[in-house]
């Protein structure tokens, strides 16, 4: 990786810790975030304060638990690099305490499909793991059987994972998550909520398949979908 590349993905890591914090998303300095890089990850560093944090902070780090710089890495570490390690399709692992997640998490209670954007965690629920004390390899995991076939999930007692390919792709995904725990916490003080069937869970899903490949979101192929006119000149 050349330099600017490599200060990008720092710089990127910095915002993302700030972002996340600014959200309301996180608190403090406990929630954590990587990047892969060939041959492992660039993480971020234990117990140092967000609005402190400068890209040289950032914890280089193999997947054989090796380390480089003045810090140590996250005490997360083992999640994010197996994580990343069983996951070719992702870049990122973001990891937070969000409120309504952490919420759901200390009765560890998953998300079920009772909203359609349950979807955009990429299956019919968002997993709750059991607990396990932190910093463990039993809670990477636990975090990965619980990630399988998904993009978030939720740890036991614990807090929010979220998985992705870019920086804001992970934000946009913790803040969908939070706002969904946040919509279910809501909807239990009325009663568990009715849930979508896997039948219409499958057809967000061929819905969202469509869209993210530039097609018309209408799986009845009606007349009416938008079309782009032409600019003269």
């Amino acid at each position: 990786m050349n330099a600017i590349a490599d200060h990008d993905l720092r710089a990127g890591i910095v915002m993302t810790c700030r972002e996340i914090n600014r959200t309301g998303l996180n608190q403090g300095t406990s929630g954590n975030v990587s990047h892969r890089i060939e041959g492992g990850m660039l993480i971020t560093p234990t117990s140092l304060p967000y609005d402190r944090m400068t890209p040289g902070d950032i914890v280089p780090m193999s997947f054989d638990a090796t380390y480089e710089g003045r810090h140590r890495p996250s005490s997360e570490w083992r999640f994010h690099r197996d994580i990343l390690k069983a996951r070719e399709d992702v870049n990122v692992v973001l990891h937070t305490h969000s409120v309504f997640c952490t919420t759901l998490a200390v009765h560890e209670r998953g998300i079920p499909a009772f909203h359609y954007m349950i979807a955009v965690a990429g299956g019919n629920d968002i997993r709750c793991s059991h607990y396990v004390c932190f910093g463990t390899q039993e809670l990477s995991d636990r975090a990965l059987a619980a990630l399988e076939g998904r993009y978030a999930c939720l740890l036991g007692h614990h807090g929010l994972i979220v998985v992705a390919k870019t920086f804001e792709r992970a934000l946009w995904l913790a803040v969908e998550v939070e706002t969904l725990a946040k919509m279910y916490v809501h909807a239990l003080a009325i009663g568990e909520p009715p849930r979508l069937s896997d039948a219409e869970m499958a057809q967000v899903h061929e819905q969202i398949r469509r869209m993210s490949y530039g097609q018309a979101p209408d799986l009845d192929e009606v007349s009416d979908t938008p079309r782009v006119i032409a600019s003269g000149g």
